[in-house]
């Protein structure tokens, strides 16, 4: 008999969590596991989550990503309402909304073993402390609720140990994996680059992201108009889409780099815009694990990034790129052009990158150990 297991994310938007959530639950062995993906309708992945074959998708009306009281208690009864008509042997919750309610539920519809991936935290250090506070004390009491608690990077592991949600020899590291076949992909650079009128033979910088504000595209703006005025016929390419496109636009035309610094909006040719450029940047101000990051190094690029939580797991400053103190988009743009100007150092440094990522970053492999996971708990559960 097949075991039924639910994955239930916010939503599924074009990022690394919800991606990888995608994969998993249509990669599961569908000869033991009856897969059900719930989410909130709305994302950019709902269509390929209807058509995957082995999954059935079903939408929580009232699930939001914004707090909202009334949506969250109507969310956190539709949940449990779909827990006790699905009875999963298992329930994965990701995302910090949709994990809090959907222990929550779990621990009122009595869902055997729920386990929960942190790919980021719900709470960080630049918030008030009343928020941090009552975000951090939610967690802790999901934490009660759930048989085991999922890490993509060994540094959330680490915060996640000094806010008191797991003791650290019970917290289990698994990936966020890429399709490491893939990479580097293959692409026409000069046709890729025409296309947006970006010239055959400039330089191009990328990042790739959600444009929020943990992303802080801001100080990708910041420098690249730094950069720009050292090297002005570098390009730069932001690949994503979000609330603050239209202001980081607008700033970008103010400074004068119209033309010169383009947000592409969300593409799903960014493994070759990867393939294309000569150095990644990533300036989030805090971060899981970031997939793009593990497909740039994969792609061989140099990186230039703030040296946040999981950033930190893969980058090795002056050795396979550069970390940089969050917020010195000074000190970003210095490196950021120092590689502009050094071919034989963007070389090095992205040979060095591309063979640190090894095979614990591949996707199937993450597929591969969640399932491992998931069969160690159902044993002990008794349900295996």
């Amino acid at each position: 008999m097949r075991l039924k297991i639910v994955h239930l994310v916010t939503r599924l938007d074009l990022g690394g969590a919800q991606q990888n959530t995608l994969h998993t639950a249509r990669s599961l062995d569908p000869q033991r596991f009856d897969v059900v993906l719930a989410c909130a309708a709305g994302g950019l992945l709902d269509a390929e989550a209807l058509a995957a074959p082995g999954v059935r998708t079903v939408f929580i009306d009232s699930l939001r990503r914004e707090i909202s009281p009334l949506h969250d208690l109507l969310a956190l009864l539709e949940i449990a309402k779909l827990l006790l008509a699905e009875k999963p042997a298992l329930l994965h919750t990701h995302s910090s909304k949709a994990g809090i309610l959907g222990r929550l539920a779990a621990a009122l519809a009595g869902v055997p073993v729920v386990v929960h991936t942190y790919h980021g935290f719900g709470f960080h250090d630049r918030q008030s402390a009343v928020a941090r506070s009552l975000y951090v004390a939610l967690e802790r009491l999901c934490a009660r609720f759930t048989d085991a608690l999922v890490f993509v990077s060994r540094a959330n592991i680490d915060y996640a140990v000094a806010h008191g949600l797991v003791k650290i020899q019970n917290a289990v590291l698994i990936r966020s994996g890429v399709a490491l076949s893939g990479l580097p992909a293959p692409v026409d650079a000069v046709k890729l680059k025409t296309s947006t009128g970006i010239g055959m033979h400039k330089l191009l910088v990328v990042s790739i992201g959600n444009l929020k504000p943990q992303k802080n595209a801001s100080d990708f703006v910041a420098a690249a108009a730094a950069v720009l005025s050292e090297a002005p016929e570098a390009r730069f390419v932001f690949i994503g889409d979000g609330p603050q496109k239209a202001a980081l636009q607008a700033r970008a035309f103010v400074l004068g780099l119209e033309g010169k610094v383009l947000f592409l909006g969300w593409r799903r040719d960014a493994a070759q815009w990867l393939a294309a450029a000569d150095v990644f940047v990533m300036t989030s101000l805090w971060e899981g694990l970031p997939r793009a990051l593990v497909e740039a190094m994969k792609s061989g690029l140099p990186s230039v990034c703030y040296a946040t939580d999981g950033v930190v797991d893969l980058l090795k400053d002056g050795e396979n790129g550069f970390l940089i103190k969050p917020g010195d988009h000074a000190a970003l743009a210095a490196r950021v052009a120092l590689l502009l100007k050094d071919e034989p150092l963007r070389r090095k440094l992205g040979s060095a990158a591309a063979a640190s990522i090894g095979p614990e970053f591949d996707i199937d492999g993450m597929v591969r150990s969640q399932e491992a996971l998931y069969d160690r708990l159902l044993t002990e559960h008794h349900l295996g």
